[in-house]
């Protein structure tokens, strides 16, 4: 999982509330074994016309938002079902941060978990940051995990919280994989006692 610290960069506003995770990524897609490739897919009922081909009217296909890492959405982000892969297909599509008024609770322990930060401001101030993602061409946003901080180069600053320890894990790049071999020394020294115990040798 790649360390998240600081990070500026254009932001996309996704002006919808109670966006769920069928949305996110259609259930159709949910057959592949693979956790990479889903970005694809994110949005799909949305980014594409029912005839086919893209939807010109849907924010993510606007050219002035290709590249965005940052995106802001109304509250109750996420909700629905508990399918991780929506986390897995806002990450293969590029984004980093998610800014929300409110966060579906398991989306937000499964999006920690991959590498996304999501940063919780009230609907005021999500309601601003929509307005100018929409409005200022290039909008740009700066997230700092370290000092827990969303600012731009307008003025705008406010503040979110994050768990600690998720804090700590998204900082140094730690996924439950990347914890757990943190201590592969201490793992192998318990693997090698174990293989010595003398109830195994008599088998």
């Amino acid at each position: 999982m790649e360390p998240f610290r600081t990070m500026t960069s254009l932001a996309a506003p996704l002006d919808r509330t109670n966006v769920d995770t069928d949305q996110i990524i259609p259930k159709q897609f949910l057959k592949r074994i693979e956790r990479t490739g889903y970005g694809d897919f994110l949005f799909f009922d949305w980014r594409n016309l029912p005839s086919g081909g893209p939807d010109p009217a849907f924010v993510l296909n606007d050219p002035r938002y290709k590249g965005a890492q940052i995106l802001i959405a109304g509250k109750n982000f996420a909700c629905g079902s508990s399918r991780e892969h929506a986390a897995w297909a806002l990450s293969d599509y590029g984004f980093r941060v998610v800014i929300a008024p409110t966060f579906a609770d398991i989306f937000f322990s499964n999006a920690g978990k991959n590498g996304i930060v999501l940063a919780r401001l009230s609907e005021e101030q999500v309601a601003q940051l929509l307005e100018n993602a929409k409005t200022i061409p290039g909008y740009q946003l700066t997230v700092s995990l370290e000092a827990q901080t969303v600012t731009d180069n307008r003025g705008f600053s406010a503040t979110f919280d994050v768990d600690p320890f998720r804090k700590f894990c998204l900082i140094e790049g730690l996924d439950d994989i990347g914890l757990t071999l943190r201590h592969a020394a201490a793992l192998d020294t318990f693997e090698a006692k174990h293989d010595e115990a003398s109830w195994l040798k008599a088998k």
